[in-house]
């Protein structure tokens, strides 16, 4: 399940989605519910702003699109950090071999 996304971002109107700062360099365990929303949401974004960007509009921050498309955003990264963290390499074998140590 592949799904290609538009990086489309304005500051001045997007939404705070969390206080703390998730790590973003790990990989994530999705769920097939987390990644079906994940992968709706995404052609969601790319389709309104494919159509924004054929319309040739101004950005604005009080835009309605582009407000929507930040909604859709934050609710994305929301969805995504949820999902629990995989194990790196090291700390999978680092529980390996601390089973067996004891």
């Amino acid at each position: 399940m592949a799904a290609t996304t538009t990086v489309f971002s304005h500051p001045a109107c997007a939404p705070a989605v969390a206080v703390t700062r998730p790590r973003v360099n790990r990989r994530r365990r999705i769920t097939p519910e987390a990644g079906c929303a994940l992968e709706k949401l995404a052609h969601a974004i790319e389709y309104l702003t494919d159509e924004f960007i054929e319309q040739g509009l101004a950005f604005s921050a009080r835009d309605e699109q582009l407000q929507a498309v930040q909604t859709l955003m934050a609710l994305n990264r929301q969805i995504y950090f949820e999902c629990p963290e995989a194990p790196t390499f090291s700390e999978r074998c680092r529980s390996l071999f601390h089973r067996r140590t004891q």
